[in-house]
């Protein structure tokens, strides 16, 4: 009876020693949790900082959460200095993940500043080599620090801080051009995400759509300055951003942002903010909630004043009169409290297929091309309920 007392007693006791034996030796002893719910299932999430440089007509982000940093892109040779000081103010001693978007100057420049001032742990950046003399630097640079450029594949996901990030692209390598080799992420803090993509442009997006990722989010980066080869409908209707970040340089000669791209950001309802018109912003967020350091300036007008864009009035672009002040009622002015009136008149859009009907043919959540209209009572009577977003 003694002997199988003892026995017992040490059943229990020898995991307990282990567990402490552990703990003395320095081993970390982590959750592990299950694939797809990293980030998105983390209501009480820590803060997480996203700091939207103005580094001009290029592109740069710095990410700082529970100790950890990131940069994704680094702005032109010309800003590089002003990005190094930037990090250091924000009390920055070393990077945990140098992301290069892409090879172009106006993303990959500041980088390599980045390097040579701080303790970088690990670079990632697209699986393609550059002609220019300024890769060549990137690549000098990533092997004097002892690193190697990793160059992940779509769906992988790093922890981060209180969060996480997934690569969302590419899914393939061009070898024309470089702005569809971008490396777009998807940052998650809690409840909160943003998606950044580069310079990727509508074919990018096609695939990321294609991916089976969900690429819903509150903060968008559009691809390429807000320029037209970027941002289209399907892959702003996957993302519904609640904000869209503008990284382009005041008067600059390519005209960025695009009317095209403005015209949909304003006919969704999409906050905007601008580097161009309000320099380096700041969003907090705590996994529920996110704050600004600024207010959106809302401004849709394009870089260029006499671009007029591509599509006439009256299309699913949201130049139309109609789309237009619909789109006020969306985005928070006066007319968003003239709700329904009688069912059996208003007309509301629906789509060939989904559950809800909308105010508007292309709030976002719909695809504009295959919208039609029919009065509410007539959508009610299919089983249809409204829509959230325009609603």
């Amino acid at each position: 009876m003694k002997k199988r007392w003892k026995q017992k007693l040490l059943s229990i006791l020898i995991p307990i020693l282990f567990v402490i034996g552990m703990i003395g030796s320095g081993l970390n002893v982590q959750t592990v949790q299950a694939a797809g719910t990293t980030g998105a299932s983390q209501t009480n999430a820590g803060e997480m900082k996203v700091h939207f440089l103005d580094v001009g007509q290029g592109l740069s982000i710095l990410v700082q959460s529970e100790g950890k940093t990131m940069i994704y892109d680094g702005g032109d040779k010309k800003t590089s200095s002003f990005v190094v000081a930037y990090l250091k103010d924000q009390g920055v001693t070393k990077i945990d993940y140098l992301i290069s978007s892409h090879y172009d100057a106006d993303h990959m420049a500041g980088l390599i500043g980045c390097l040579n001032a701080f303790d970088v742990k690990h670079v990632i950046s697209s699986n393609y080599v550059h002609t220019s003399k300024l890769y060549k630097s990137f690549v000098k640079a990533v092997k004097s620090d002892g690193l190697k450029m990793q160059h992940p594949k779509v769906g992988k996901t790093f922890s981060f801080g209180s969060g996480s990030f997934e690569i969302l692209a590419p899914s393939k390598i061009e070898t024309k051009g470089s702005n569809n080799n971008s490396v777009a992420i998807k940052l998650v803090n809690g409840q909160n995400s943003f998606v950044f993509t580069g310079d990727a442009e509508h074919e990018s997006e096609a695939a990321m759509c294609a991916s089976g990722i969900d690429l819903s989010c509150d903060v968008l980066v559009p691809g390429h300055h807000g320029s037209a080869t970027a941002s289209s409908w399907d892959f702003l209707q996957k993302t519904v951003p609640e904000y869209a970040i503008i990284s382009c340089g005041k008067n600059n000669k390519y005209g960025h942002p695009d009317k095209d791209t403005m015209d949909k950001f304003q006919s969704m309802g999409i906050q905007v903010y601008r580097t161009d018109k309000q320099g380096t912003i700041v969003a907090a967020s705590n996994g529920t909630d996110i704050s600004w350091s600024a207010e959106a300036c809302n401004d849709y007008t394009p870089g260029d004043e006499e671009d007029q864009g591509t599509q006439p009035a009256g299309t699913s672009s949201g130049s139309s009169t109609a789309a237009g002040t619909t789109a006020s009622a969306v985005s928070g002015n006066s007319n968003n409290t003239a709700i329904a009136g009688d069912a059996s008149t208003e007309q509301v859009w629906v789509s060939a297929t989904g559950s809800k009907y909308h105010r508007i043919n292309n709030c976002g959540r719909m695809n504009p091309n295959n919208a039609r209209q029919e009065t509410r009572a007539q959508a009610e009577a299919e089983g249809l309920g409204p829509c959230s977003k325009c609603y």
